[in-house]
């Protein structure tokens, strides 16, 4: 078993095998949910991807079909979920574990929460939350009737850490993991299982809109953390945790 770093609830469930899988990943052109959907292709999962633009997804779809069957769907996933996994359920007829990992910054840059607008925060959360919700609730029926597969929300260090001018953000990813917290509780003996995973501090695309200006060259690319995504679903049997994907890599290199 993996390492949580917190909130571990210690049911066992059974974990399984990406080859022959079907995952879908949100976000997945670029930046972490990329690093992600090609860790999964080199393992032989099928991939469900969607992005907004769909330039850069039908990119990253070309790349990913060297290796595995692909699905690409162009679409913000706080309007579309549904056609998300339609398209998933049609193709593969199944889909093994869902990443939550497409996320709304709001304004760049991110303003004091006295500035924040009630609009943008809305729209904060209807990335962060309800399109996570939403499409957890699309994707459980098929995992329920085969009691199993894994959903994993992509949280940050801002959920649970107070960060001047990430409130909106933050306060959107604390809810996330509670909402985990809860589901996971709901989904006990299922057979399903819920992660919340915080990739760490990256050199993203989305952290220089973050904090423009700020040099993140010294920071590690999503590459580092994006091997915790496939032990996750590989090797990891609880019910639920809370994890840190670098600590995980780090673990896994040395292995202690």
């Amino acid at each position: 078993m993996l390492r949580a770093a917190a909130f571990l609830i210690v049911v066992v469930e059974e974990n399984m095998r990406l080859q022959d899988s079907a995952a879908l990943i949100t976000g997945a052109s670029k930046g972490l949910g990329l690093e992600i959907a090609r860790e999964y292709a080199k393992r032989g999962a099928r991939l469900v991807i969607a992005a907004r633009h769909p330039e850069a997804l039908e990119r990253t779809a070309a790349e990913l079909r060297q290796r595995t069957e692909v699905v690409s769907v162009a679409a913000d996933v706080s309007q579309e979920a549904e056609r998300l996994v339609e398209e998933g359920l049609e193709r593969f007829g199944r889909i093994d574990v869902l990443v939550n990992n497409a996320s709304e910054l709001g304004p760049s840059p991110m303003p004091p929460l006295d500035s924040l607008s009630w609009q943008d925060m809305e729209h904060i959360l209807r990335v962060n939350v309800t399109a996570p919700l939403h499409l957890t609730q699309l994707v459980l029926p098929q995992m329920r009737t085969r009691a199993t597969g894994v959903i994993i929300n992509v949280t940050s260090d801002a959920g649970v850490e107070a960060y001047a001018g990430w409130g909106g953000y933050g306060a959107s990813k604390a809810a996330l993991e509670h909402m985990s917290r809860v589901l996971a509780k709901e989904l006990a003996g299922s057979g399903i299982r819920v992660y919340v995973v915080d990739p760490g501090d990256m050199n993203t695309e989305m952290h220089r809109h973050a904090e423009p200006g700020v040099d993140l060259s010294g920071l590690p690319g999503p590459e580092v953390s994006a091997p915790a995504f496939v032990r996750l679903v590989e090797e990891e049997t609880a019910g639920f945790g809370r994890f840190k994907a670098q600590e995980i890599v780090a673990v896994a290199e040395t292995g202690r």
